[in-house]
């Protein structure tokens, strides 16, 4: 690691190691040889400086990687290379490059890459003149590419070269020599400050790799410098007044931020007891050099950090932390002015501060101003060199200082150690005498500035232009000057419309196109010379009417009722006259139709445009210079007429069909279609029908009501409009007839009559259904006669009074509002004869076996039977007539229904039917089967026990549940736990021997009884219990307590302190135990998180897990988990930070926190 200094010291760790080295012994340390050769060359700046102590060995330049490199765990070592830098040779003044690849495969982001010489030199801070790194990507072969290129190489440049890359928590590293052959040529003498210097400030020794040779001649150079000035000191000592001063003489920039700290400097500083030897009061150093702050602890073990005005300092290329025993050393490398600040570092609850100031080096001028003499519009240059590339340099202009503005007419350039004033173009007040001021110098020169003799090599010239063309006046002079341009004596300035040009000693004033303003008297004066050059320009232009905004054969289209006002644009010089006419008619300024004029325009206005004001109207135009005519053609357009009142034509169930005439005048513009409304009669609100326009005049509303009355109504639309709508069409309703009746069918006949039933229609509609007509004819006749006069609302008719032994065809229509509807008729012809039906009983097929049913369900048996006329039914049970109260019995003339609403056991039994015609007879028997659940089987024994066997038997229980047992299922308890569990189940028999019993145990058993509807509700258990003993000695069980589980809760895992990114979910986990189970609860600032969606909360097995979804920096805070159960309680906690990362902020594709941090850990996810 590097050896950093205080503000007096240079960069010793670059010197080379002293011949012997002492090993620092327990509670002191020793100075090393090369550290007392610095302190002798290079005295300190103040008291408060001290020189560098060191601990540990100084490592010299070209030895291999350095401890902590080594040190780095092999685990975390991993191939990133895919070609890697290879060692090399160049001779004095050469270049080489040095080249490794890393493959992005499986990278998101690209790796970093730090190239090093010797243990601890960063290249990446000596990049300049000869040394550049560069960088490329391959998207794809998807390869980064990294170069080292090492241009005009020295001797010192020799020795080992690091090359490192690392991605996260992988991490590569290859090691290179650069051999570098020796030159004859004498090594140039180089100042020991332009070697320290920053890369990159334009110095040519910017970008060394080695500067022990120049520490090795550092000596005589620093002979001629003069000693370095405390300013700390000079504040300190010096008066008020004079503070301005000083900051600028040695470059401060925050002069009250410095006086602030100077003040805090001066207060006493308390003895520590934490440290044993704390910061200096305050530390200087130049910029572009390195710092070292140390401090002793009293206690190594306490946590210690560095704060940089207010803000925690992280490790990184700038900031380096080192520790050597009680030591804590902080390095800040390449200090900038930001770097000035107030540092301070705590340890526990105590802090140590101090100061650090960085010093810009003096500022002289090495080459001073020349005076110079000048004509007016020359450019001049007054340039002076100082001793630092981009020097703050003031310039002034007798006394008063100048600034680089964009609007100012000084120019400041600066390039490397060159600082430029330019003029563009001289003025006469530009004579002065300038001046240039730096922290350590001046210099000032006079600036003369004088006229040229002018001569006029081009006059301007009179012009005559013609309205509309381009005045382009045209001067030359002898001189490269400004002037102004004057018309009647006015001045004339740039615009949209006059261009000014001046190009060298050419002037031209252009008006693009002439108005009749423009004519007059111009004129062209340069500034500074008392001449002018004159002309005239005279302006004429013909009258000429602009009709480019009318239409096709200068059509203008108005529409009825509204107000035209028609704007003509003219021209001409003089201002022409006007006249409009329509016919032989002249039109005037007043009245509804008029004519206005105006200089550069002529209205023609028509206050209410009527249909008769259509035709051409003539405007005229006259002046001097000629005349210009045009004819207008004016139409008036309007709406057309309302059309007729629709008709009507037919209705349907929900629609109609509607007709129309079109309208008479369709107001000059053709009919384009209809619209069409509707409403109910009884409302006032229309309702429209389409709203594409109907291009026929036929049109049919659709989803109406049945039976509602409607009327509609029509539009007519032209291009202009609508117009007003039609008279109301006559109301209407939509009604629709019924369909025709269903299922006709004979119902009965006999010898003078037929009776007829039927079924409603199917659809019967909004007008519903009045009732039925019933017609017939006789068989070869097409009379159909009504067998109602009046409507029936029933499904059933007997026709009366027909012959007996005649044919006759029936039919049926539904009557509504609407009218009849289509017939039904009955497919056969009927015979008017009675015929007697011998009975027929049609059992069905399900009753024709036993019908069982279960205690409880409903029995609902329907037996249908033919038999006419007039047929008899009858029931008995068991050979007993039917009680009535207990069984339902109901008769129709097509069927008999049987029906039990609870079936009881008692209800089981034959059911005989007979239906009886005149003296004939059918019969049927129902065989009733009303089943329960069967009772317990009747003692059960234990008949013998042998072995792990026992050998039971039983009797059929008592009551079967009127069906047949089909099993038995057996169940054995042990007389310890008399948990049953079954064993045997449908067994058929009533003995059943019981195996693989446990020996020592007793046991009970219980036997169920099961049929058809299942087992029974009770169990017949054995009344002693069977004993399966064990030949020899009995063994007596031991009785032991029940352990006792019973625990408070316990974090065997606790939280731990958490960094998130900013939109990636981030989790805390612990684990817990405790019985019974702890119940978990998570608090945030000691706030309880309840139904907060942000936050989802997990325990399984003990592992408690808290996600906190896509958090942002306001979810960060201490968060606690906290386990209760009945026997106590216990929490834990930690702190969650959440940083805030944006992407491509300093370099493009890298992160960078808000906080500070320019590296990713992975402790930090």
């Amino acid at each position: 690691m590097p050896e950093p200094t205080k503000k007096d010291e240079t960069e010793t760790e670059n010197a080379p190691p002293p011949p012997e080295q002492k090993t620092p012994q327990e509670g002191g340390t020793e100075k090393g040889k090369d550290e007392d050769d610095t302190s002798a060359g290079t005295p300190p700046a103040d008291g408060m400086s001290k020189p560098a102590e060191r601990k540990d060995s100084v490592w010299s330049i070209g030895d291999g990687a350095p401890e902590e490199t080594e040190k780095r765990d092999d685990s975390q070592r991993s191939t990133l290379f895919v070609e890697k830098p290879q060692s090399g040779s160049v001779s004095v003044g050469g270049n080489i490059t040095f080249i490794a690849k890393v493959e992005a495969k499986d990278l998101l982001r690209k790796p970093n890459v730090k190239w090093f010489k010797g243990k601890w030199m960063d290249l990446a801070s000596k990049a300049g003149k000869h040394l550049q790194l560069k960088e490329s990507f391959e998207r794809h072969t998807k390869i980064h590419t990294f170069e080292m290129h090492i241009i005009q190489a020295k001797e010192n440049y020799a020795g080992n070269y690091r090359c490192e890359v690392s991605y996260k928590d992988k991490f590569d590293s290859c090691s290179f020599d650069l051999e570098v052959t020796e030159s004859s040529q004498a090594a140039p003498s180089i100042d020991i400050r332009s070697a320290f210097k920053r890369s990159g400030d334009g110095q040519d020794d910017a970008g060394e790799l080695d500067f022990s040779g120049l520490l090795k001649r550092r000596e005589v150079k620093q002979q001629e410098e003069e000693p370095e000035v405390d300013v700390w000191e000079l504040l300190k000592n010096a008066n008020p007044s004079e503070y301005e001063k000083i900051a600028f003489q040695y470059g401060i920039t925050d002069l009250r931020g410095m006086l602030k700290r100077l003040k805090r400097m001066r207060r006493e500083v308390k003895k520590s007891a934490a440290f044993a030897k704390g910061l200096d009061p305050a530390y200087q150093v130049d910029k572009g050099g390195k710092v070292r702050f140390m401090v002793e602890l009293a206690d190594p073990t306490v946590e210690l950090k560095w704060y940089k005005n207010g803000q925690e300092i992280r490790p990184s290329a700038k900031y380096i932390f080192e520790h050597k025993g009680n030591q804590r050393i902080l390095f800040i490398n390449n200090c900038t002015m930001t770097d000035d600040a107030r540092y301070y570092v705590t340890a526990g609850d105590e802090k140590c501060s101090t100061e650090l100031f960085v010093r810009d080096p003096p500022i002289l001028v090495t080459k001073g101003l020349e005076d110079t003499n000048t004509y007016v519009g020359e450019r001049v240059e007054l340039s002076c060199e100082v001793s630092e590339d981009d020097a703050n340099v003031k310039w002034f202009k007798n006394g008063v200082e100048l600034t680089n503005e964009p609007k100012s007419r000084y120019r400041i350039k600066v390039e490397g150690k060159k600082h430029t004033l330019i003029i563009e173009e001289a003025a006469k007040n530009d004579s002065a005498t300038y001046s240039v001021m730096t922290t350590g110098g001046q210099s000032e020169a006079k600036l003369s500035v004088d006229l040229r003799p002018l001569k006029i090599s081009l006059a301007l010239e009179d012009q005559t232009v013609r309205l509309g063309q381009e005045i382009h006046l045209k001067c030359e002079i002898s001189e490269n000057v400004e002037g102004k341009w004057y018309k009647n004596g006015q001045l004339v300035e740039a615009s949209d419309r006059v261009k000014l040009y001046h190009k060298g000693r050419i002037h031209r004033f252009i008006i693009a196109s002439a108005a009749v303003d423009d004519e007059g008297e111009y004129m062209f004066v340069p500034d500074a010379y008392n001449i002018n050059i004159p002309c005239k320009v005279h302006v004429v232009d013909p009258p000429k009417l602009h009709l480019d905004g009318l239409g096709e054969d200068n059509t203008v289209t108005v529409v009825a009722g509204s107000k035209l006002r028609l704007e003509i644009p003219i021209t001409g010089e003089p201002t022409p006259k006007v006249m409009w006419s329509k016919g032989d008619k002249w039109l005037t300024d007043s009245g509804r139709i008029r004519a206005e004029t105006y200089p550069d325009s002529s209205c023609l206005v028509i206050d209410t445009a009527e249909r008769e004001d259509s035709g051409p109207f003539r405007i005229t135009l006259k002046n001097e210079a000629g005349e210009d005519t045009a004819l207008i053609n004016i139409k008036v357009v309007d709406v057309p007429d309302p059309p007729q009142a629709p008709n009507v034509t037919e209705v349907g169930e929900d629609w109609c069909v509607m007709t129309w005439e079109p309208p008479a005048n369709d107001g000059g513009s053709p009919i384009l279609g209809y619209f069409i409304e509707r409403k109910k009669k009884q409302s006032s609100r229309w309702m429209r029908l389409n709203f594409e326009l109907c291009k026929e005049t036929t049109f049919e509303p659709k989803k109406m009501i049945e039976g509602v009355a409607y009327e509609v109504r029509v539009f007519a639309v032209n291009a202009i409009g609508i117009s007003k709508p039609s008279m109301p069409s006559k109301s209407f309703v939509p009604l629709a007839v019924t369909s025709p009746p269903t299922l006709l069918a004979v119902d009965g006949v006999t010898d003078t009559s037929v009776t007829m039933k039927w079924r409603p229609p199917d659809h019967i509609g909004a007008a519903g259904l009045d009732g039925y007509v019933v017609e017939y004819c006789f068989e070869g006749t097409d009379e159909w006669i009504v067998a109602n006069p009046e409507l029936t609302d029933k499904t059933k008719f007997t026709i009366n009074g027909l012959p007996t032994g005649s044919k006759i065809l029936v039919r049926v229509k539904a009557v509504n509002a609407a009218g009849e509807s289509e017939p039904r008729y009955h497919p056969q012809p009927i015979l008017v004869k009675e015929v007697v039906e011998p009975p027929k009983i049609r059992l069905p097929r399900h009753l024709k076996q036993t019908y069982t049913r279960r205690v409880g369900e409903t029995v609902n048996l329907v037996i249908p039977f033919q038999g006419r006329p007039r047929a008899k039914v009858s029931w008995q049970k068991n050979g007993s007539p039917i009680d009535k109260n207990q069984i339902n019995i109901r008769n129709t003339e097509n069927d008999t229904i049987i029906f039990i609403r609870k079936a009881e056991r008692s209800h089981s039994g034959e059911y005989d039917m007979k239906v009886e015609v005149e003296n004939l007879e059918d019969k049927a028997t129902i065989d009733i089967q009303i089943v329960d659940r069967p009772g317990p089987p009747e003692i059960v024994t234990i008949e013998d026990v042998w072995g792990e066997n026992v050998n039971l038997s039983w009797k059929p229980p008592k009551d079967d549940g009127n069906a047949a047992i089909t099993g038995y299922t057996i169940q054995k308890a042990d007389k310890k736990s008399m948990e049953w569990f079954t064993v045997i189940e449908h067994y058929h028999r009533t003995s059943a021997t019981i195996n693989e019993l446990v020996i020592g145990n007793e046991y009970y058993f219980r036997i169920f009884a099961e049929n058809m509807c299942g087992l029974s509700e009770d169990a017949t258990m054995t009344k002693e219990s069977a004993l399966i003993a064990k030949d020899g000695k009995v063994y007596k069980y031991p009785v032991y307590d029940d352990f006792d589980f019973s625990e408070r809760p316990l974090f065997t895992q606790p939280l731990i302190n958490t960094y998130a990114v900013a939109g990636y979910n981030a989790t805390l986990n612990c684990s817990v135990r405790g019985n019974p189970k702890p119940k978990i609860t998570w608090l945030k600032n000691k706030v309880i998180i309840m139904n907060d969606p942000r936050y989802r909360m997990f325990s399984n097995q003990g592992v408690c897990t808290l996600e906190i979804r896509k958090p942002s920096p306001y979810d960060g805070g201490t968060y606690t988990c906290r386990a209760v159960n009945e026997l106590g309680e216990a929490e834990v906690d930690c702190k969650l930070e959440v940083k805030v990362i944006y992407q491509g902020v300093i370099n493009a594709g890298e992160p960078f926190f808000l906080a500070g941090n320019n590296q990713l850990h992975s402790k930090d996810f």
